[in-house]
């Protein structure tokens, strides 16, 4: 799910940063960038985000900003740079090609500028150690922060997809008898009152009326959508289970809208698969 967290740290004249970001996915896709003098720490940061952190593509950059008094420094090989210097000299002569401005190209050559490597004291690595784990505090507080206004909203879509639920219960017991005078008319304009069994009718009819019952299909979805809202407020990291929870709610809501054979049932039914929409699409932001 989507997060931010920022920490730094001053110390001896040097600027610890640690800034974490995270954008939607199923799995943790974990990106480090960290300063060459700290390298040998990756594995620990890594481990401990796989701890703190479960899903998410996140990106992680470590910065360190010495003052100028703290900056290593850099040397210039001036052997090797007047080897290179001269060798191009009488190469561009040979050429015919100009010999104005090599200095620079010189400078960019392997090995002309060595930098001095800078080393991490222990005491460096503890207070950039401080300054992660405050920035994973942050990280994580922000994503509380957002899970509580997703939280809230998908206990919005579960009641709006009860509420629609509440109007088909009132509906669908009207379906029978309309069912019957519908067939029941239709039967006496085409063959006539008289003109078939009533019996058989009554038969006939009872087998496609029960073809047409959604009263399962209404209690399980009724269950389905406490037992979201029941996960919903588990402490516990449920976002796959949530997701195939959602799954359940929207095969009961196909299956209703599909026997209904009521034009504002199909009505009300539309209006629960905006609502599950909505909330598989706010699944994805779910741990």
């Amino acid at each position: 799910m989507t997060g931010f967290g920022l920490a730094s740290t001053d110390h001896e004249s040097v600027k610890f940063s640690v800034e974490i970001k995270s954008l939607n996915s199923k799995f943790l896709e974990l990106g480090l960038k960290i300063p060459k003098a700290f390298s040998d720490k990756e594995l620990y940061l890594r481990n401990l985000c796989n701890k703190e952190i479960e899903r998410g593509k996140v990106s992680i950059a470590i910065t360190v900003e010495r003052s100028e008094e703290t900056q290593k420094g850099a040397s210039i090989n001036e052997i090797l740079l007047k080897q290179y210097y001269n060798q191009l000299i009488e190469l561009n002569k040979s050429l015919g090609a100009n010999i104005d401005n090599l200095l620079p190209t010189v400078l960019n050559l392997p090995e002309v500028i060595t930098y001095t490597e800078e080393e991490a004291s222990e005491s460096e690595w503890k207070v950039l150690e401080s300054t992660f784990a405050k920035a994973l505090k942050n990280f994580n507080q922000f994503r509380l922060d957002e899970g509580a206004i997703l939280k809230a909203d998908l206990e919005l879509r579960i009641k709006n997809i009860m509420g629609f639920f509440a109007e088909v219960a009132k509906l669908a017991p009207l379906r029978i008898p309309n069912i019957k005078n519908r067939l029941t008319q239709f039967l006496e304009d085409t063959v006539g009152k008289v003109n078939y069994d009533q019996n058989r009718f009554e038969q006939e009819l009872i087998y496609y009326i029960d073809k047409l019952d959604i009263t399962e299909e209404q209690t399980r979805l009724k269950s389905h959508c406490d037992y979201f809202i029941e996960t919903l407020k588990d402490k516990d990291a449920n976002g796959k289970k949530l997701g195939f929870i959602s799954q359940e709610i929207g095969r009961e809501i196909n299956t209703m809208g599909s026997k209904a054979n009521d034009a504002q049932i199909q009505q009300l039914v539309v209006g629960m698969k905006e609502e599950l929409e909505k909330i598989k699409e706010q699944l994805l932001n779910v741990l």
